[in-house]
């Protein structure tokens, strides 16, 4: 897909990405296939919606450019952000059709030819693991070497693969952006969530006292992981969480925005940091700007700080804390101190049927696609 950097336009990342799109557009995928001896299954998005748009579609496999690795992908990650990008609302997302899947473990079946300095350190059989952002849900990725990592010895596909996303965004939301303190106090928002999981389990490795808002059904989860739950349809989160803490939290990590902004700071001592991570209850342009100006501005005003992380905002930046935190989380995976929770696994080319549960709301902790 990409032999340059994440700089770049997001649509410039996938150079064979833009003959599929060529293909899909003008119908002659089945033609291109029939013409070409080896090809690879994918989902693919070919217009906006829900997860029943998504489509398998068969594509020519492609060798791969200078600096860049082909990676037969065994494992896929699923999460909330899949489905902000297939109703169109994703600002990195690339033109559309193309593959979505945030982020893969696989293995690496070729190397570029005329190896560039992004592609050494590898070799055919390594297993790796990246940040895609569109590209996983397929059995091959050609991407960048630079955006690959090795998997260490202890840590399966399955579980690298479910560790990406959520748990680098975690980390970097706790030590980066709020820099958490042992002996602090912090809310988590959608705390049974992947993200929120790897949030609660990370603040208790910390030393932070958590609290993890959720649906009653889902409190046995939070309070397994070391957090005190509240319901947060029992009332307005603020008035909950000083019930429990009358002075207000440290911290408070939000993946729900939009019209919670306001209850998280709040919920919030004097002094304290927001971290707004999530759009669920903001999906519109408008309703996302409103909720940045209450971030920053509202934040401010009530004598708080607010603050917005978002993975490949920073990654697209700075991919040097990715590749300094990820191996970080790969430790504490086979060290057995994390636990990804992984509550259901489907086959890869099952995309659609993964994100249709994911939708529905029930799912705890982490689904991921696997292939083999």
């Amino acid at each position: 897909m990409d032999s340059g950097k994440w700089s770049r336009s997001p649509r410039s990342l996938s150079t064979p990405e833009s003959l599929r799109a060529a293909q899909i557009r003008t119908g002659k995928t089945k033609l291109v296939d029939n013409r070409m001896a080896a090809t690879y299954r994918a989902v693919m998005l070919t217009k906006k919606g829900g997860p029943a748009v998504l489509q398998v579609v068969e594509l020519p496999i492609e060798p791969p450019g200078p600096g860049q690795l082909r990676v037969r992908v065994c494992a896929a990650g699923v999460g909330s952000t899949d489905l902000i990008l297939l109703a169109g609302n994703y600002r990195y997302a690339p033109k559309i059709p193309f593959v979505p899947g945030y982020e893969v473990a696989g293995v690496v079946e070729a190397i570029g030819a005329a190896i560039g300095p992004g592609a050494t350190g590898f070799e055919v059989g390594q297993r790796v693991a990246a940040l895609t952002v569109f590209g996983g849900f397929a059995e091959l990725l050609v991407r960048g070497a630079e955006h690959f990592l090795p998997i260490p010895s202890g840590v399966s596909h399955r579980d690298a693969a479910a560790v990406i996303l959520n748990y680098v965004t975690a980390w970097q939301m706790i030590h980066r952006v709020a820099k958490v303190q042992a002996g602090q106090t912090a809310l988590v928002t959608g705390a049974a969530g992947g993200v929120g999981t790897a949030a609660l389990q990370l603040l208790r490795l910390a030393g932070v006292k958590t609290y993890g808002a959720a649906s009653a059904p889902k409190h046995a989860i939070v309070r397994s992981l070391g957090a005190t739950p509240i319901d947060y349809r029992a009332g307005p989160i603020d008035r909950l969480t000083r019930a429990l803490e009358p002075a207000g939290v440290d911290c408070v990590f939000d993946a729900i925005g939009g019209a919670n902004i306001g209850p998280c700071i709040g919920a919030l001592r004097r002094g304290g940091t927001l971290v707004g991570f999530g759009f669920l209850s903001a999906p519109g342009r408008l309703a996302q700007l409103a909720m940045f100006a209450n971030i920053f501005l509202g934040a401010r005003l009530r004598g708080r700080r607010g603050k917005f992380y978002g993975i490949t905002m920073l990654y697209r930046k700075d991919p040097g804390p990715l590749h300094e935190d990820l191996p970080k989380i790969f430790a504490l995976l086979a060290e057995k101190k994390i636990d990804p929770l992984v509550t259901r696994t489907f086959p890869l080319l099952e995309a659609r049927q993964a994100l249709e549960f994911l939708a529905t709301g029930a799912a705890e902790g982490k689904i991921v696609l696997t292939n083999g």
